[in-house]
Order: C-alpha cells, then structure tokens, then sequence
C-alpha cells in the first residue's frame, strides 16, 4: 500500500479570541450553573456548539427568546449597541465574550465617527462581526467587499472618511481594498494594516508555506466560518486541490486515492480534537506518517471578563 506522509500547518485552530470565547461559556456554567444564555453561536464551529449545547448552554437569535433574568453571554463576534440596550433594558446580566480585537475595531470606528467621518466598512454582508461593528456606527456604515465596491461607493463628503475592517480578513485580503480607496479617497484614515487580526494572518501565511508541499489541503472548519472558508480558497489559489470539512466524517476515501502528501490546517474556530479525529481516520484508510510545520507561536492570551474573577 502507498504510504502517506501528512503534513500539519503551524499554526493552526484556536486562537486566542476563541479560546477565550469558550472559556467564558464553560466557567459561566461552573459558577451560575445550567442554562446560560449564548445569544448567536460563541464561535463558527458546530462541533464546539453541540459540546457547549450538551453542558448547558443555550444559543439563541434574539435577546427576547433569554427569559428574565437568564445568564446572557454574547459570541466572540459582538454585538450592536441595539442588541446592548436590549439586554440592558431587560436588565439581564450580561457577560460579554466579544473578542478584544473586535471591540478594539468598534471603537476605531466610534472614533472616526466622533470626528464628523462616515465610515466604510471592509467585509463581507451578513456577517455577525459585520453587523455588530455596522452597529456600532449611529450614522451606519458603507459596507465593501471588493475592488468593484470601492470604484460604486457614492458617499457625501470624499474628504471626511474613514475605513474599518472585519477582523477575521486579513492583511492580504484587504491591501488592495484599502489600496483602492486611498486611491480614491486620498485623505481617507484608517488603521494600520498591522492592527488586522494577528492569527487570521499567520493561518493564511501556514497555509501559503503548507499547500506547495502537497498532493491535497484539508481545511477544518464550519461552512459558515469565514476565515476557514478563506483557507480552503487560498490552498487553491496556489494551486492545490483543497476541501473544507467540519471532521473525518466529510472526509471520501477517493479524495485520498493517488495522495502521497496530505496536508492538514484548522480555522481558528476548530477544536485540535477535530484535528486529531481527522489524523485517526485518515491512518484507518492509509498508513501514514505525521510531521508539523516549523511556523510562528502564538503567546497571546486575552483576559477574561471581571464578572468571571478572570
């Protein structure tokens, strides 16, 4: 039988805004017991969903499904200050699991506002980060997706802008979004491109190193993450066939037929568990020898909310 070697992308899966995410659900349920109350799901991920689901946690979409006096945590996406007031006019305690880098860019955005700017936001339609940071703005924002975005954009005053981004894009995703409105827009502000999301960037740059090694990319993650989603079309812009799985069940024997390099990475909302699974099954169909990237190590670890004594 033909041996497989698989290779692991480094770094991969959590990153420190999850992990802190689930933490915050896990601890909550140790200390006010079950149900807590998770308005959206706390991460992308339905593995991780389902684990919360079965100690506890209940996921809802609206703040009117949390009866009086739940336990409410809101998702590592955030939230709007509409879905605040709602909890706060329900006096609900709240335990608040946005991610740091999130809340760091919805008060970039408030910022520019308070300067009499109107904000562009980069991202994509939809998005739960997307529409917390949309409503964060009293004045909205003008949301692009793309190069064509920019070129369409009608705004009021062309010299009193100001662009934010979804955090989850990265570095390479936006450069010539941003790029394209400063060309447009030459006294556009805006941050630094380093303040986009560190782990989204080195899960893209592991990726880039990982995908010329290999016959074939494994990414693992849910449908509906987007920088999961992002890693699978980034493998196959480089050329390497590449499928997006939620675990070994996704996987088909065929995909690994005529395969001698495997190469396997996980979004930042999916478990090692989920990594180890997919090593397990794939060692059931082929022999296979496993071996990981040299690639950057991730140190940061956000603190956790005062109401969890974190």
């Amino acid at each position: 039988m033909q041996h497989l070697k698989i290779i692991l992308a480094e770094p991969r899966g959590f990153c420190a805004g999850v992990d802190r995410a689930i933490e915050i659900v896990e601890r909550a349920l140790k200390l006010y017991g079950p149900p807590v109350y998770v308005r959206h799901e706390i991460v992308h991920n339905k593995f991780v969903v389902e684990d919360l689901k079965g100690k506890g946690a209940v996921f809802v979409d609206e703040i009117s499904e949390i009866p009086a006096g739940g336990i409410t945590i809101f998702s590592a996406h955030g939230v709007s200050e509409k879905i605040e007031s709602e909890a706060k006019l329900r006096d609900l305690p709240v335990i608040d699991a946005t991610c740091p880098l999130v809340t760091k860019v919805h008060k970039e955005a408030q910022k520019y506002e308070g300067e009499a700017r109107e904000i562009i936001l980069i991202g994509h339609q939809g998005h739960p980060e997307v529409e917390g940071t949309s409503g964060r703005v009293k004045g909205g924002v003008y949301l692009v997706s793309s190069k064509d975005d920019v070129q369409n954009l009608k705004v009021k005053n062309p010299e009193k802008l100001a662009y934010v981004t979804q955090t989850t894009l990265s570095v390479d995703d936006t450069r010539e979004i941003i790029n394209a409105l400063k060309s447009r827009f030459p006294n556009i502000a805006g941050p630094e491109l380093k303040d986009i999301c560190y782990a989204t960037q080195n899960r893209q740059n592991s990726v880039r190193e990982l995908a010329p090694l290999v016959d074939l990319v494994l990414v693992i993650g849910s449908q509906n993450s987007s920088n999961s989603n992002r890693l699978r079309d980034l493998a196959e812009e480089m050329g390497t066939k590449s499928y997006l799985i939620n675990g070994p069940q996704d996987i088909e024997t065929d995909w690994l037929e005529n395969i001698t390099k495997l190469g396997i990475t996980a979004g930042a909302s999916a478990p090692e568990k989920l990594v180890e699974d997919v090593i397990s099954h794939v060692k059931s169909i082929k022999t296979a020898t496993v071996e990981t990237l040299k690639g950057v190590v991730e140190k940061t670890k956000f603190k956790l909310p005062v109401e969890l004594n974190g």
